[in-house]
């Protein structure tokens, strides 16, 4: 335990004192910002589906960017050798920096939580699509920020990382569209590997166990692919 809460702050300062993290919050708050004016002013509704849907796309741009160093740029510098030659276990140096990138991810959605206060002062909003909204972001975040360490592990190259870890991410969102050309029982089984397809019950105030043990598996299996690639010494 001692050797897992060391590599957090290790890895929290690493992220919190980057002006990259700034500049991804910065954007991140920015484009929400618009997004709600344009929900609350224009479309006059009490409900904060869209902007669940626009953070979802945004974080499958900016978690790729926060997850792309936390292996790579170890790999890279030569470091990776000796944090496996130290006494740590490949699970706490995996979980660490998965913890610490979701830390991030987290105080992005507790700004954005802002917006469902404004929504709570001046309107009266069916609060249960809101809870279940936020739940479907943070597990869609932790996911795809399982999927950015996993690819992260696989290369010394950042920019690669990234890419890569974009591209895995914006194909599980859009590939139940490809599933529906697919012949049975195949779309059903292409179908159910969409992100999108999970995390809209949840933005749209459904929860369903099956939607929330997707997320787990995936979280999970690029967890465990995490592990896999430090191997890779």
């Amino acid at each position: 335990m001692r050797n897992f809460v060391t590599l957090l702050v290790k890895e929290e300062k690493a992220i919190f004192s980057s002006p990259i993290a700034f500049a991804i919050v910065a954007v991140y708050l920015l484009l929400m910002g618009y997004t709600f004016t344009l929900m609350l002013f224009l479309n006059r509704t009490a409900e904060l589906v869209r902007v669940f849907f626009q953070a979802a796309v945004l974080f499958l741009l900016i978690v790729p960017v926060i997850t792309m160093r936390l292996l790579a740029e170890e790999r890279r510098n030569g470091t990776l050798e000796i944090l496996l030659t130290s006494p740590v276990r490949e699970i706490e140096i995996v979980l660490a920096k998965f913890a610490a990138s979701l830390t991030l991810l987290g105080l992005m959605l507790s700004l954005t939580a802002v917006d469902a206060i404004v929504l709570g002062v001046y309107a009266d909003p069916d609060w249960g699509p809101i809870y279940s909204g936020f739940l479907g972001l943070l597990l869609l975040a932790a996911a795809l920020a399982a999927i950015g360490l996993a690819v992260s592990g696989l290369t010394s190259n950042q920019i690669v990382a990234a890419v890569v870890a974009m591209g895995v991410g914006i194909l599980l969102w859009m590939i139940d569209s490809i599933g529906y050309l697919l012949p049975d029982p195949f779309d059903t089984i292409v179908t159910n590997l969409s992100l999108v397809a999970h995390f809209t019950p949840f933005a749209t105030g459904a929860v369903f166990l099956s939607d929330l043990g997707f997320f787990l598996t995936v979280i999970l299996v690029g967890l465990l692919v995490s592990m896999r690639t430090l191997a890779r010494r």
